[in-house]
């Protein structure tokens, strides 16, 4: 085979790779996710040396809880592509104490109504790059930074007690992407990480079908889990989703 002929299928294969990577004519992507939430763990001890132990999953019950989620994607170029999410998260309910609990810089006495309020918003803002690009999977992989605005609080008749934290948490990312069939695909998002004093570990499963070319909607499960223990908190949680989600290209 001579040169012409290696450089014209070259010039070919690499026509056809590219238009493969640009497998859309928009760049942006909007999506809203939301659901109910069950929360199967959620223990709090704060300050994390002096204060009680206790779950709030025991005193208010698992849910569940409404939720939602808001994304917008961006195509920078070919394999390039920015994420930011906003996830609000918080509810308040009430149950009662099964033990005396000392929270903050308070005393709440077991068998009385005590009053909770849990927050954990998450913004998000992630880098990812597609480095596998086959016919039915593809894969992006980056890091995310998150930032976390949390709180905890409990009030029992005058006495109240508030928690709270802003923090900077760095992720790392993965994102896969199936097409089982015309117009179906199968997704696999996750945001995680675990380090020395925490770990924060998102994951979702979704079906996603596409009801043009640039609206689809989906539905499926997600999970997430993690926490912090601290010299001054503690807090690990988990909390289980099912999700729907309706998305726009443009």
């Amino acid at each position: 085979m001579n040169n012409a002929k290696i450089s014209l299928i070259f010039v070919v294969m690499s026509f056809v790779y590219s238009s493969n990577v640009m497998s859309s004519d928009y760049r942006w992507n909007f999506n809203i996710e939301t659901g109910a939430a069950w929360q199967s763990r959620n223990d709090v001890q704060i300050p994390s040396d002096t204060g009680t132990r206790f779950s709030l999953t025991d005193l208010v019950g698992e849910g569940p809880f409404v939720f939602y989620r808001l994304e917008l994607f961006y195509d920078i170029k070919p394999r390039h592509q920015l994420r930011f999410l906003i996830a609000p998260f918080r509810y308040t309910d009430s149950g009662v104490l099964s033990k005396n609990v000392l929270f903050v810089d308070q005393t709440f006495s077991a068998g009385q109504a005590t009053e909770a309020t849990y927050q954990f918003n998450s913004y998000r803002f992630t880098y990812r790059y597609l480095f596998f690009n086959g016919q039915q999977w593809r894969w992006w992989i980056g890091a995310t930074a998150k930032i976390r605005d949390a709180e905890i609080t409990l009030r029992q008749g005058a006495t109240a007690a508030r928690d709270s934290n802003i923090g900077l948490v760095p992720l790392l990312n993965l994102y896969g992407d199936y097409q089982f069939a015309d117009k179906w695909r199968f997704i696999v998002d996750f945001d995680g990480l675990v380090g020395p004093q925490g770990r924060a570990l998102d994951l979702g499963l979704k079906v996603q079908y596409d009801v043009t070319k640039q609206w689809y909607l989906g539905g499926g499960l997600r999970t997430l889990e993690g926490g912090a223990d601290n010299d001054e908190v503690y807090n690990f949680a988990w909390f289980n989703y099912a999700v729907v989600n309706v998305g726009y290209r443009f």
